[in-house]
């Protein structure tokens, strides 16, 4: 009968210790899988957030763009008004009609400066357009990132690697770095 017992105090021993590993291996998942939880939501709500700026800097760059456009229509019709005003002076001075063709000149300055101030118009409106390209074009990047990082926790989560979850992270912080750049455009 002692052999017996002493068979169960060891047998009792291991399994309490392979109890409490399991508990602790338990806490420690548990608590993996809770920073991984987090980290993700925090990534999805910048993933929100840029996917929000991509989306006005976009549409400021269409509206930028319509404006550049719209200057380019008036300096175009600016300067074919300048053009006939230029063959009404020219018959005007065939005909000997001085004050009429000097009128049509004067006409004609003022017209050339309009025009010129709608073709600067046009360059203003154009590279405000591109600059908000440019910022859209970050935040795309930084909602592409942030996507594929989310992608590789729910992996991560499925397969238990933590491996993926860190390489998801690096990649969120490429993220980041996109969406700081969306803002700032220091490269």
């Amino acid at each position: 009968m002692p052999e017996e017992e002493f068979e169960t105090a060891e047998f009792k021993e291991r399994l309490e210790e392979a109890t409490e590993r399991a508990v602790e291996a338990s806490e420690h998942r548990s608590r993996w899988l809770l920073y991984l939880s987090l980290s993700t939501a925090i990534i999805a709500v910048m993933a929100a957030i840029a996917a929000l700026e991509s989306g006005t800097f976009s549409n400021e760059a269409l509206m930028q763009k319509n404006e550049a456009l719209l200057a380019q229509s008036k300096a175009s019709d600016q300067w074919a008004y300048y053009q006939a005003k230029g063959i009404k002076a020219a018959i005007y001075t065939s005909q000997g009609n001085s004050e009429k063709a000097s009128q049509e000149t004067t006409e004609q300055q003022e017209i050339s400066k309009s025009a010129k101030e709608f073709e600067s118009e046009v360059q203003r409106s154009s590279e405000e357009s591109q600059r908000s390209l440019e910022h859209h074009h970050r935040f795309a990047y930084a909602v592409t990132m942030f996507q594929v990082s989310i992608a590789l926790a729910a992996v991560a989560a499925l397969s238990r690697q933590k491996i993926i979850w860190l390489v998801g992270l690096a990649i969120s912080l490429l993220g980041i770095i996109f969406f700081v750049n969306g803002f700032a455009l220091l490269f």
